[in-house]
């Protein structure tokens, strides 16, 4: 069985078109499959919707709603942790990554035992160039920091199998980089182009801010490199503080020139006072994200839960 894992945060415009689309893109190609819908806590009818569609199709769908907004990487999660299949793709609701990429991928895993996941690259980045260099360059920054290796353009869009599934639910950390745990939990990955389709229904949830947190949030989990640099930086200030002192004490012995006055001293007090708050800043983060682990919070509070297995059950308690 192949279950699709599909996290919607607002998007009443788009669910219906998505699963409509899905079982068109699977006829005849993929008979054994489940759409399993996380609603991360929209605000619209995107639930009502979603309801709508499971009483329609128990066989074929589950519906996990979260009490409130938890966020996509929480929402991947529900979803890999709830999904029956044998295998298990990503893909987002607003139908710009295409159903039929999915079909693709499956003739992909099973034409190549050895492959474990297939992820799909934009072969051609439709956004401004500003946008894309940025991401390029986190791209760049990134893979020289970590440990583990990071695909220029590959995004969540992948399919694995139950092996890569498992390994990525055992990872249960509370602030989660999905782009990190998939590379981190390594397996045999094939990458395929794909490319992205427009938007089907309203707009993009991902803006420049939040996705400059997203990268911050991305290198503190997955290198401690910046750790690394601040110790750095503070131990180069130290070394050029030392010479700056030996070189104002040669000038006064030698050659009688003042210590220079209170600009300069008020210039170096800033300079190196930025230095320490930005170091406590770096560790700030850190700490916080292990503050946030050891509280043992869940990762996300599930609100309700359709499901057809559920529904069995319960007729059988009865």
């Amino acid at each position: 069985m192949l279950s699709l894992v599909v996290p919607c945060y607002n998007e009443e415009d788009n669910v219906e078109d998505f699963y409509n689309q899905t079982v068109y893109a699977f006829d005849s190609k993929i008979k054994d499959f489940e759409i399993v819908f996380v609603d991360d806590g929209s605000s619209d009818k995107t639930l009502d919707k979603l309801k709508k569609l499971y009483d329609g199709d128990k066989c074929h769908i589950q519906v996990l709603s979260f009490s409130r907004n938890f966020g996509k990487e929480a929402a991947i999660y529900a979803g890999l942790k709830n999904a029956r299949g044998d295998y298990a793709c990503i893909i987002d609701a607003d139908l710009q990554q295409r159903p039929e990429v999915v079909v693709e991928m499956m003739n992909v895993i099973k034409e190549d035992n050895t492959v474990d996941c297939v992820t799909a690259y934009q072969a051609e980045r439709k956004e401004n160039k500003f946008m894309s260099a940025l991401k390029s360059s986190f791209y760049k920054i990134i893979n020289k920091m970590s440990e583990v290796d990071f695909v220029n353009g590959a995004s969540d869009f992948r399919l694995m199998n139950r092996k890569m599934i498992d390994a990525v639910i055992s990872m249960g950390e509370y602030h989660r980089f999905s782009k990190g745990i998939f590379s981190f939990v390594g397996f045999n990955t094939k990458f395929i182009p794909y490319e992205v389709q427009e938007r089907k229904s309203g707009k993009s949830k991902w803006n420049f801010f939040k996705l400059l947190k997203y990268a911050i949030e991305g290198i503190i989990s997955f290198s401690s490199f910046p750790l690394k640099l601040s110790a750095y930086v503070g131990f180069f200030s130290a070394f050029v503080s030392v010479i700056y002192l030996i070189l104002v004490i040669i000038k006064r012995l030698a050659y009688g020139v003042d210590v220079p006055g209170y600009a300069s001293i008020v210039v170096l007090v800033l300079f190196l006072g930025g230095l320490q708050l930005m170091s406590f800043g770096i560790l700030g983060e850190y700490m916080s994200k292990v503050y946030d682990q050891v509280k043992g919070r869940p990762i996300y509070i599930l609100k309700e839960h359709l499901s057809e297995d559920l529904l069995r059950n319960e007729e059988k308690q009865q």
